[in-house]
């Protein structure tokens, strides 16, 4: 008696970040690589086929592609990964320190310049005084 069938194994190739056409939301989408093998007596011997597709991380909508578009979306992660940004964009891109709270992106506030002093207004949030240039 001899036992043969397939088995079917799904590797993950990388993780390419665009618009989900289901969801549309912009998120990360895991590209991945089904092999189907001939196994004689439950042990795999050749591929017998493989698929290419992503698969959304928020909605879980796959999308079949062909080998072409999977070494596409690989080599477009690969350079991303590789090429790093110039200087100036990064100095560009990065958020500016302001007095407050140093270190935290985003949750700085706004302090007035030397020599001029706080109010509040009548809700108790400290007004901004303009600067000899107008508004700061």
């Amino acid at each position: 008696m001899i036992i043969y069938g397939y088995r079917r194994k799904v590797h993950d190739l990388t993780t390419a970040t665009y618009l989900c056409t289901q969801c549309n939301n912009p998120t990360a989408h895991a590209l991945r690589r089904a092999v189907t093998k001939f196994t004689l007596f439950f042990i795999p011997l050749f591929p017998i086929a493989s698929r290419y597709f992503t698969v959304c991380t928020f909605c879980g909508a796959t999308n079949k592609l062909t080998k072409a578009q999977a070494m596409q979306v690989q080599e477009m992660n690969a350079q991303q990964a590789v090429a790093p940004t110039p200087v100036a964009q990064q100095q560009m891109m990065a958020p500016q320190p302001q007095a407050g709270m140093p270190g935290v992106p985003g949750m700085q506030q706004q302090m007035p310049p030397a020599g001029y002093p706080q109010q509040q207004q009548p809700g108790g949030y400290p007004q901004q005084q303009p600067g000899p240039y107008g508004p700061q």
